[in-house]
């Protein structure tokens, strides 16, 4: 989705691409991931960003001729869980803003997720 001046929010063709790669349930090269984007973008394009999402860890590759094929590393839900590990690494006040999460939770939540600190199934 672009904004005003017609640029793309951050993240914004990350998540397009993902979802594009997690529809398909296979590996896919930059030229069908291209094919089945929503804009038109460049192939050189598409091909930094495969290669952007997989420096990153998104994405896994493997050589399929002279060009890679690429698919996720994980399912939706382990993405998520990733980025919030990775915020997590980024921050020196761990504590806080694991604290900060932990007041938003709904009871519900609060529940779920003492059950799996725990270890017991959902």
């Amino acid at each position: 989705m672009a904004g005003a001046d017609g640029r793309r929010a951050s993240g914004a063709l990350e998540t397009e691409i993902m979802a594009v790669l997690q529809r398909a349930g296979r590996p896919l090269s930059t030229a069908e991931v291209q094919g089945l984007l929503a804009d038109e973008l460049a192939y050189s394009t598409v091909v930094t960003i495969l290669t952007r999402m997989h420096d990153k860890g998104l994405l896994v590759r493997a050589k399929a001729g002279r060009a890679f094929r690429y698919a996720p590393v994980s399912d939706e839900p382990g993405l998520v869980a990733r980025r919030m590990h990775q915020a997590l690494q980024e921050r020196p006040d761990r504590h806080m803003v694991l604290a900060r999460f932990v007041d938003t939770l709904s009871d519900q939540d609060e529940r779920l997720l003492r059950d799996l600190l725990e270890g017991r199934p959902e």
